[in-house]
């Protein structure tokens, strides 16, 4: 008869509270810690999580703590859900490593790790109630679109800020990028801003609904979307086996449009097309 430690293996699933709803739907330009970038994102809470009551002292926070699920470990290369309980990897490569040395996975915040749990501190902007229904509006997520969220707390700084920690091989931020554009990819972007702001399913939608503000996070294009993208790419998501190719172009999908770039001789990562996503 298995004993009582060996029967809880496994045994708890912790409920899904709540969506993040994200202008990035792939993992691809995704920040690689919180609030590198001032990404501003929703999180839609779910029955009976969404009850205005639950959230009562929540807005005297500046920032909370959110619990999440690495849901894109399970796709496949066709984004459907494949889910399959992968063998343990004791070891993984960092990027802030260049991608070649190994450590332990629990010296890391790596995403593939046993319990593919996120945690991440980002900044709360506001608490609003749509329809009865209680959305988060956050900054500085690191989060994807569709993310599940398994618990949110309040960060409180005389505990969670630990002002002389050691932060081991990463010590610090890292180093950003420049970004320039090119002046066609400008004029696409543009173009596509206009089309975006015209379009008669964005103002047949009310902005007092859920699904409108949820449409308006993950698809509109504004104009200052491009401060956001160039911020996102500056990170330098590209995996750190191509830092030095010139002739690979990137693609990351940033709301309704993909956008290309790539490395230039004088090492800069240069924006080169801006088109709108085919469905």
């Amino acid at each position: 008869m298995p004993s009582e430690n060996a029967s809880q293996h496994g045994g708890y699933h912790a409920p899904i509270i709540g969506y993040h709803r994200a202008p990035l739907t792939q993992k691809f330009g995704a920040p690689r810690q919180p609030n590198l970038v001032a990404l501003t994102s929703t999180i839609e809470m779910l029955a009976p999580y969404d009850d205005p009551a639950a959230f009562i002292g929540m807005e005297a926070f500046s920032h909370i703590w959110i619990s999440w699920h690495f849901h894109h470990n399970y796709m496949d290369k066709n984004n459907n859900l494949n889910r399959t309980d992968s063998s343990f990897r004791p070891q993984v490569r960092p990027p802030r490593l260049g991608g070649n040395q190994k450590i332990g996975v629990f010296a890391s915040r790596s995403m593939y790790r046993p319990s593919a749990l996120g945690l991440s501190v980002v900044k709360l902007e506001r608490i609003d109630v749509v329809e009865g229904r209680v959305l988060l509006v956050v900054s500085g997520a690191d989060m994807i679109d569709a993310t599940p969220i398994i618990d949110i707390k309040p960060y409180v700084a005389y505990s969670d800020a630990i002002m002389h920690a050691v932060s081991g091989f990463a010590p610090s931020a890292p180093i950003v990028l420049e970004v320039t554009m090119t002046d066609s990819a400008h004029e696409q972007f543009m173009g596509l801003v206009n089309k975006e702001n015209l379009a008669d399913n964005v103002s047949e939608v009310k902005l007092d609904t859920v699904a409108a503000r949820i449409y308006q996070i993950q698809n509109q294009l504004l104009v200052t979307d491009m401060g956001v993208i160039k911020a996102l790419i500056a990170q330098d998501p590209r995996p750190a086996y191509r830092r030095d190719d010139t002739k690979k172009v990137f693609v990351m999908r940033y709301k309704s449009v993909d956008v290309s770039f790539r490395l230039t001789e004088s090492d800069e990562l240069q924006i080169t097309d801006v088109v709108a996503v085919s469905v």
